[in-house]
């Protein structure tokens, strides 16, 4: 019984961090209808920018979580306009070369700057394990579960009570007719990357207390992301999270019950299902 309680707890604060990591692509595709791939390495990015400002600077993660956060919504902000912009409107193969090919620089820019090492923050001030039942986790996991939580519910509280949240609302339903209302649709676009790239870079900066960081740690990110997005419904925040929840329960229970090398395949082929069965998700709405 101890150790289904140990499974269970760590799969749900993992889950709370999966769910900030999907709100991000679940919001750029609401707004856009599109897919970003490097959406996890954009996380990775944040992960080495926590990683030098501790090593650097000695600045904890839990204090140099605003600068992150702000910094990678800047990015966001300039990755659409010097990138996504163009390629907005154009083919699906288009668009999703395009997110593809900054996996492959983000990639490459962090082999060449940090080498393909294997780097961690030692001693952070979350360091330590924290009894919760009869589960034993790092408190470094249970500040990244509860504090993800956290940021998610107040980007759903700014997307549903904020007149910024209800432009980028009117956006997503049609993005044709929001001008002749006055939203700029070219600012909504480039908000939703900045919120999305903030977010991720949040969950980056939690990872960073507990987690290895090098060059490809995103890729295994990025795909329980999709699955908890498709899952959730894309463009469903509160799916997002439910659903990000439900993945990392899910491949910590396979990952126990039946082998730690088959965990990933469970929950892939729960995605295949779900989507065979209900294409739209389950918080998701008809198209």
């Amino acid at each position: 019984m101890e150790h289904i309680e140990q499974v269970l707890v760590s799969g749900l604060f993992a889950g709370m961090v999966y769910g900030l990591i999907s709100i991000g692509l679940s919001l750029i595709w609401g707004i856009m209808d599109m897919v970003n791939f490097a959406h996890s390495d954009f996380m990775m990015l944040a992960m080495y920018f926590t990683y030098l400002l501790f090593s650097k600077l000695g600045l904890d993660p839990l204090f140099s979580l605003p600068l992150v956060a702000a910094g990678m919504f800047c990015l966001g902000v300039l990755t659409y306009f010097l990138v996504i912009r163009h390629v907005i409107g154009g083919e699906l193969v288009q668009q999703t070369l395009c997110t593809f090919g900054l996996v492959v620089l983000l990639q490459s820019v962090a082999q060449y700057l940090w080498t393909g090492n294997y780097q961690m923050i030692n001693e952070p001030l979350v360091s330590g394990n924290i009894r919760i039942f009869a589960a034993s986790l790092s408190k470094g996991q249970v500040v990244a579960g509860v504090a993800s939580l956290f940021l998610a519910g107040a980007i759903w509280w700014v997307i549903q009570k904020t007149r910024i949240g209800w432009a980028l609302m009117a956006t997503a339903q049609n993005r044709y007719s929001a001008p002749l209302v006055g939203i700029k649709v070219d600012r909504m676009f480039a908000l939703a990357w900045g919120i999305g790239l903030a977010s991720v870079g949040a969950a980056g900066v939690f990872l960073a207390n507990y987690y290895y960081i090098y060059p490809q740690v995103g890729a295994t990110f990025q795909l329980l992301a999709l699955v908890a997005v498709a899952l959730g419904g894309f463009g469903s925040i509160p799916g997002a999270i439910v659903a990000g929840i439900a993945v990392g329960l899910i491949e910590a229970l396979s990952g126990y019950l039946i082998e730690p090398a088959y965990k990933y395949l469970v929950v892939f082929s729960l995605y295949i299902v779900v989507v065979l069965v209900r294409p739209h998700g389950f918080f998701g709405t008809h198209s």
